[in-house]
């Protein structure tokens, strides 16, 4: 029982499997904070192009 225990305690692929988890997020997160800035920014620009073409 004890060295059952141990080979668990010891076993560290599921930390590994989590921060890749916490890494994906992260980056997720970083990707649609600049998509949404760069979505602004866009959107800002047709419409001055629309407004100088009417």
């Amino acid at each position: 029982m004890k060295s059952l225990f141990s080979r668990f305690a010891k076993d560290e692929s599921g930390a590994t499997a989590i921060e890749y988890g916490l890494i994906a997020s992260l980056i997720s997160i970083v990707a649609i904070t600049a998509f949404k800035s760069v979505g602004s920014g866009l959107q800002t620009t047709f419409n001055a192009i629309s407004g100088n073409l009417q």
